[in-house]
C-alpha cells in the first residue's frame, strides 16, 4: 500500500459486509487488513472526511472507527499528522518484512485505573445465590411460560418502589421496564423515538461511546453537544427533539447537571414536545451528601430514567430498568425480550429482602475511604496534577500541565504494566487540542494497589 493519503481503491480494500452498525464494520475491515499486512506498519489511512466521502457514510463512522482502532493501539494519532498503522505483527508477511527491529511486547495490565467496573471483589454472592435459590424453588408454573417483554410484574413494582424511594423519580410497575442493562435501554428507547417521528438525538461530549453507537445502530443520527461547569449546554440544542444526559453525575466529566440547567432541559423538551434520556450513571455514589434526586420527578412525561446493576453489583448480571413516559412506552419495540425471569425475580427478591440497601451502604464506605486513600496518593506523588470530579462516581480526572502528551502517558503506562484512559479517548471527535486529562478509575482497584499504581504512574510521567 503507498503511502499516499488518497487512494481511489480503499472502498475496494475494505470489505464492510456483515452484522453490526456501520462504524463496528468499517473498524472490523481496517483492523483485518491491518493484521493481514494489506496495510503495513507506518502507512497512513486517509483523513475521515475523504474516507466518508469515498465509502458514502458519515464522518463519524469514520471517526468512531478510527478511535476505537487508536484505543486498540492498530492506529496512532498525532495532531498535524495522518492517522498511521502503529501495530508490528510479531511474523509480518515474507513481502511486508523490514529490517529487524525489537519492539517491546506490551504486556497484560497489573494495575488497573481504567473506569467503568464496581468492586467485583465485594459481589454479594451468598445473598445473591440466596436470592437466587429463593425464587428457584418458589416459582409458579406460570413464571416459567414465556416472559412478558417488559419485565416480570413482581420485578417491575420492585424497580418502582426503589426508584420513588432512593432516586425520588415518580414510577410505577406500569411505567418499568426491565432490561438488559443500560445499553439494552436505550436501544429500546431510540427504536421509540423512532416510531415517534425523532430521527436526531444530542449526547454530550466528551461522553460513553456505548451511548452513541447504541443510537446509531437503532438508526438516529447523533449530534453531539458540548458541557460546561454545570453540565450539558441546553443553548446548544437547536435542531434535536432528544438528549441524553447523565445528570447525576457525567461520564467522564464528573460535572452534575445544575439546578437551573434541569430546569431549562425540562423547558427546552416542552418547547420542541421532544424528550430527555437520563442515564443514571454513577448516581448511588456521592460522598459529600446524599445523592441527588433524578431529574425524571420533575417531569414524567418528558423524561425517561435509565439505570442498571452493572456499577453497583456486576455487569455479569445483565440487569436494569427503563423508567419511561406513556408515549415512549406505547411505541416500544413489541418484538423485545427481557431478561430471563428467575434473574429478575432473584433482583426482586435481594431489594424486597433489603440486601440492595444494605450492600449499597456498605459500598458508599468503602468506595470513599478508597477515593481519599487514591487522592491522598495523587497529590503527594503528582503535586503538578489538578483533581477534578472527586464528590461522587468511581473515578476522577487528573488534569496534567498543559502540553502533556496523554496519548505518549497511555502507551508508556501499558508497557509499564498500568492500565490508563485519556479522557481524550471519550471523544465523538479527535479535538485539534487535546486535553491533558486522565479519567482514573479506582471501582474495582484494591486498596492495597494504589500505591503501586500511583507510583507506576509517577515514573511513567518522569519518562518522555
Amino acid at each position: 500500500m503507498a503511502d499516499s493519503q488518497t487512494n481511489s481503491a480503499w472502498a475496494t480494500l475494505l470489505d464492510l459486509s456483515g452484522a453490526g452498525p456501520t462504524h463496528q464494520r468499517l473498524a472490523r475491515a481496517l483492523r483485518g487488513a491491518i493484521r493481514s499486512g494489506r496495510l503495513p506498519t507506518g502507512s497512513a489511512v486517509p483523513p475521515s472526511r475523504a474516507l466518508a466521502e469515498e465509502l458514502g457514510c458519515s464522518r463519524w463512522v469514520v471517526t468512531e472507527a478510527y478511535g476505537q482502532l487508536v484505543t486498540e493501539g492498530y492506529l496512532a494519532a498525532r495532531v498535524g499528522s495522518a492517522t498511521r498503522v502503529a501495530w508490528v505483527p510479531d511474523d509480518p508477511p515474507a513481502g511486508n518484512r523490514r529490517p529487524p527491529r525489537q519492539r517491546a511486547k506490551t504486556p497484560a495490565p497489573r494495575l488497573d485505573l481504567a473506569p467503568g467496573l464496581p468492586d467485583l471483589r465485594a459481589f454479594p454472592r451468598r445473598r445473591w445465590a440466596d436470592s437466587v435459590a429463593a425464587v428457584t424453588g418458589d416459582v409458579s408454573v406460570a413464571d416459567l411460560g414465556l416472559p412478558d417483554p417488559r419485565g416480570h410484574p413482581r420485578a417491575r413494582r420492585t424497580i418502582a418502589e426503589y426508584l420513588q424511594r432512593s432516586r425520588g423519580a415518580v414510577a410505577r410497575a406500569d411505567t418499568v421496564t426491565i432490561c438488559a442493562g443500560i445499553t439494552d435501554g436505550l436501544t429500546r428507547v431510540a427504536r421509540a423515538l423512532r416510531r415517534l417521528g425523532v430521527d436526531a438525538v444530542a449526547v454530550e461530549e466528551p461522553g460513553w461511546p456505548r451511548v452513541r453507537a447504541a443510537l446509531a445502530g437503532a438508526g438516529l443520527h447523533v449530534r453531539a453537544v458540548p458541557l460546561d461547569h454545570e453540565g450539558l449546554r441546553v443553548d446548544a440544542l437547536a435542531g434535536v427533539r432528544a438528549v441524553v444526559t447523565g445528570a447525576a453525575h457525567q461520564f467522564p466529566s464528573g460535572v452534575v447537571l445544575s439546578p437551573a440547567r434541569r430546569a431549562a432541559l425540562v423547558r427546552w423538551a416542552r418547547a420542541v414536545d421532544g424528550f430527555v434520556v437520563e442515564d443514571d450513571y454513577d448516581a448511588e455514589f456521592r460522598y459529600d451528601r446524599r445523592p441527588i434526586a433524578a431529574m425524571q420527578g420533575l417531569d414524567p412525561g418528558r423524561v425517561a430514567l435509565l439505570g442498571s446493576v452493572s456499577k453497583t453489583l456486576s455487569p455479569a448480571l445483565g440487569l436494569g430498568w427503563l423508567l419511561a413516559p406513556g408515549r415512549l412506552t406505547a411505541a416500544a419495540d413489541p418484538v423485545a425480550t427481557a431478561p430471563p425471569v428467575l434473574d429478575q425475580l432473584a433482583l426482586a427478591t435481594f431489594v424486597d429482602r433489603g440486601w440492595y440497601d444494605a450492600h449499597l451502604r456498605a459500598a458508599r464506605r468503602r468506595f470513599r475511604t478508597r477515593r481519599d486513600l487514591l487522592l491522598a496518593a495523587l497529590r503527594e506523588a503528582i503535586p503538578e496534577g489538578r483533581l477534578e470530579g472527586t464528590a461522587a462516581g468511581l473515578h476522577v480526572l487528573l488534569r496534567l500541565p498543559d502540553g502533556t502528551d496523554t496519548a505518549a502517558v497511555v502507551r508508556r503506562a501499558a508497557r509499564a504494566g498500568l492500565q490508563l484512559v485519556a479522557l481524550d479517548a471519550y471523544r465523538a471527535e479527535p479535538s485539534t487540542r487535546p486535553a491533558p486529562v486522565l479519567v482514573l478509575g479506582y471501582g474495582n482497584l484494591a486498596d492495597g494497589e494504589i500505591a503501586p499504581a500511583v507510583a507506576t504512574l509517577r515514573r511513567t510521567l518522569d519518562r518522555r
